[in-house]
């Protein structure tokens, strides 16, 4: 009996990693059981080819790597942690919450090209993660919609942290976001609005309306 396995998706800078650990503290406060995933781990071995690519070592800009290559480098980090950490546990009905998946190539990557060139790429990445490396697909994937010229602001104000190349490059921070968009739209991914009147909404409102999305999914 497989498991259910909700994804939390966004561009660089749109506040994820704050709403999921707010949906990781709301399912605690619940008692509901859960895995809790974060990609990429870039603690472990499997991250290594991630951590020198976001480091600028093969290049300074994202198009510098192909979208294939680079999507074999977060692939492999997943299979890793699936094979060793959680595989048994999903297969056995265990509830999975993810911070980034593979849905996350598909937008970072996908970004990196065009027309039938995406198409074709977004065929080879699903069918690559999905039936051949065994990776199973999301149940249900959240979208934080947050537009670019809202993420560079984050950015500016962003302290303590190392910016990569996917953040350093806006106007590819801005094709992701439009990748993204059309990706929520094609495979029913459901959005949570980030921004009202073109101002951030408040960081309760969008975890409430995160929560109740998730809560809604466990009562099926």
């Amino acid at each position: 009996m497989k498991g259910k396995l909700i994804v939390l998706e966004g561009t660089d800078a749109s506040g994820k990693s704050t709403q999921f650990a707010r949906l990781c503290q709301y399912c605690d406060d619940r008692q509901i059981e859960y895995r809790r995933l974060v990609f990429p781990r870039y603690h472990e071995e499997s991250s290594a080819l991630i951590r020198m690519y976001l480091g600028g070592e093969f290049g300074s800009h994202p198009d510098d790597v192909s979208a294939y290559a680079a999507s074999t480098f977060f692939a492999v980090d997943r299979f890793a942690s699936y094979r060793k950490e959680w595989k048994d546990y999903y297969e056995n009905g265990g509830l999975i919450l993810a911070d980034r998946y593979t849905t996350s190539n598909a937008i970072h990557q996908a970004s990196k090209l065009e027309g039938t060139e995406q198409k074709a790429f977004l065929e080879w990445l699903f069918d690559f993660e999905y039936r051949i490396m065994g990776l199973p697909a999301p149940d249900h994937v959240f979208f934080l919609d947050m537009p670019t010229e809202a993420v560079h602001e984050l950015l500016i104000h962003r302290e303590g942290k190392e910016i990569d190349i996917h953040e350093k490059d806006i106007p590819y921070l801005k094709r992701c976001y439009d990748t993204a968009s059309a990706l929520a739209e094609r495979f029913g991914w459901e959005r949570i609005r980030c921004t009202e009147n073109g101002a951030i909404r408040p960081i309760e409102e969008i975890s409430a309306d995160l929560t109740n999305g998730v809560s809604a999914l466990l009562r099926k």
